[in-house]
């Protein structure tokens, strides 16, 4: 079973879509802040991350380029959640060390095809 880690400080956005994220397959964990997700990551690498961008303690993007930083997870793919939705937002998340950008509210159909195309590309460069 594919595992996601739902980064995301809003609980009611985290519960809703961990809730259709399950129903879709996946198993999830989550974490409400940058810190919790980094310590999350290192106890066991999930498949893919999906990672708020504005969060408490650690932002996004510091903990994207300290996940890139790391040799064991410079290569774990990556989806930005964000509410913002200017061309310099979606090109600070890439530089961050995003995969991918999706804004909110969430198009869900949209992540779902984000999702498997990052973990297919993923499993083609692990064979």
């Amino acid at each position: 079973m594919t595992r996601l880690l739902l980064v995301e400080d809003n609980e009611m956005n985290r519960d809703m879509l961990t809730r259709r994220l399950k129903r879709k397959g996946f198993k999830i964990d989550a974490a409400g802040d940058g810190e919790q997700a980094l310590v999350m990551i290192q106890e066991s690498i999930p498949d893919l991350v999906l990672m708020d961008m504005n969060l408490p303690i650690k932002n996004g993007w510091m903990t994207c380029q300290e996940i890139r930083a790391n040799p064991n997870t410079e290569k774990l793919p990556i989806i930005a959640l964000t509410a913002h939705a200017m061309a310099e937002d979606k090109q600070k998340a890439l530089d961050a060390g995003c995969n991918d950008y999706t804004t909110k509210p969430i198009d869900f159909p949209l992540l779902l095809e984000k999702i498997d195309a990052l973990l297919t590309i993923n499993k083609k460069q692990g064979d």
